[in-house]
This record gives structure tokens, sequence and C-alpha cells, in this order.
């Protein structure tokens, strides 16, 4: 694979009266990540209150008038029910970019905690193996054994799982889904890997920016939203594609100065080993 890096660019606070290597790097991150998305969040509350009850409200009456012709006899009724449900698709479509929108504005505190990364990623790719099955998509994994990494577990699970949402979109007519993590100085490093369709220079430049997307439909809020989780961890996240061979994330991650002891990943066969202290 030819390596085209694009790694994404960390906004800078514009408050240069706060010495931040003072604060420590759990409370270095919460106030960068607060400083950067409080207006973004603002615009996001107002929107919650003008646009999602007005939408609810919309999509349960066009419910109430498509039960009224749930049985169209006349050609007017059947053109009737077909213009309802465009515009129930229509209705649905926008409380989904609404909630996306919502997700990737909030600012909130990160929950913490020492991470084992192989069981986090290993426990979503349990998860997301039978709708991979049904798309022809196999998932493999190589785990290195790793000290801990401080992460808010389920934001990460999120974080991951829009990049396995967007391999799968990529490989339309099946292929393989790399899952390896593997050390690398001070930080724990994830590959997600797939064989799909890869990305030009152009799309690799966009595939970050809020809003851009390549499907219709789309919301064009997955990778910006694992992106600023990634960021918020205090790590970063880099993407190498080629054009008809696939594309590769890379997620680096700060690890732990004392070793995660207790439970690794056994490779072997996915499961769950104990290890003696």
């Amino acid at each position: 694979m030819i390596e085209m890096s694009q790694t994404s660019d960390r906004n800078s606070s514009s408050d240069s009266s706060v010495d931040i290597s003072s604060l420590g790097p759990d409370a270095e991150t919460n106030r960068q990540l607060r400083a950067q998305y409080t207006e973004i969040a603002q615009l996001a509350g107002g929107l919650a209150h003008e646009i999602r009850n007005p939408l609810s409200t919309m999509g349960l009456n066009l419910d109430l008038i498509a039960e009224e012709f749930s049985n169209p006899e006349t050609p007017r009724d059947k053109r009737i029910v077909l213009k309802i449900e465009r515009i129930r698709r229509e209705t649905r479509r926008l409380q989904d970019i609404l909630e996306d929108f919502l997700r990737f504005a909030r600012v909130q505190e990160l929950r913490k905690g020492a991470t084992d990364l192989n069981e986090v990623v290993d426990e979503l790719r349990d998860f997301c193996e039978p709708q991979c099955g049904v798309l022809g998509i196999v998932i493999r994994t190589h785990y290195e054994v790793m000290p801990a990494v401080r992460i808010d577990a389920d934001l990460f699970k999120q974080a991951l799982l829009n990049l396995i949402l967007n391999a799968q979109k990529a490989m339309p007519e099946g292929g393989e889904l790399m899952l390896r993590t593997r050390l690398d100085g001070k930080f724990a490093v994830l590959d997600v890997i797939d064989t799909g369709a890869g990305m030009d220079d152009e799309l690799q430049a966009k595939v970050f920016n809020a809003f851009f997307s390549t499907r219709s439909g789309g919301s064009g809020l997955g990778l910006p939203t694992t992106r600023k989780i990634v960021e918020a961890h205090g790590g970063t996240i880099t993407l190498r594609s080629d054009p008809g061979r696939g594309s590769q994330f890379t997620l680096r991650l700060p690890i732990e100065s004392d070793p995660l002891r207790g439970r690794t990943i056994d490779v072997t066969d996915g499961g769950i080993a104990t290890e003696g202290a």
C-alpha cells in the first residue's frame, strides 16, 4: 500500500494566559476540549430546541396521516401515499442528521479509566462480526500485549464503530477488515485496515471535514466525530489509502506508565486469557 498520510489538525486555543503544562494530562485535555467546542455546543443546543421537537411532531403527524391511507384504492390515494412516504423518509433523514450533529458537537467530560485496548477492540469485533458476515466481510485481528491506555471505553467504542461502518460501506462486494494493535514507543496504536475502494489524495484531504460525504443521505459526521473523540483522549488519527487497494486508519493513544496486568487477548482464538499478577 502506498503511504499517503492525512493527519488530523489539532486546533490550538487562543488563551495564552494559562500554563497548559502545569495542568496535567487530564486537565489539559478537558480544557482544550471545552475551549474548542463550547461555541459549537451552544449551537447544537439551539438546534436541539428549534429543530428536534418540530421534526418529531412532523413525523408523528405523518404517521397518523399514513394510517388514513393504509389501503389506497384510487389512483389519487396511491399518489398521496407515495408523497407521504417520501416526506417521511426525508423527515427521518433529517432526524438522523440532527442526532449525528449533536453527537459530533456535544461537549462532555471524559470518564477515563485504565483500559485494555485489546479487550475493547475485541468486544466491538464480536459485536460487528455478524453484520460483517452478512456483508461478506471477514474480520481478522492481531493484538499485541501492551500496557493500559486511559480512555473513556464507551466513547472510544463509538469512534471505532464509526471506522468499522465506514469500512463496511467501502466494501459493498465484501472483503477483509483487519483490526490490529501494536506498541510504538509510548503509544498504543490501533490500525483499522480495509480492502475497499480506497481514496485518492483529493478525497483523503476532505474525509475529516464535517458534513462531507460521498454517499447519498450520509451525514458526513462519522469520521469527524471519530477524530474529535481520539483527539479528546490526547491521541491522533491518520489515514493512508490507495485507490483500488483499500484504506488504513491509524489511531495512536498515550499509554499508562504502569503495565496493565491480569487480562490480555489470546490472539489465537479471539478469547480472553487471564494472566497471573
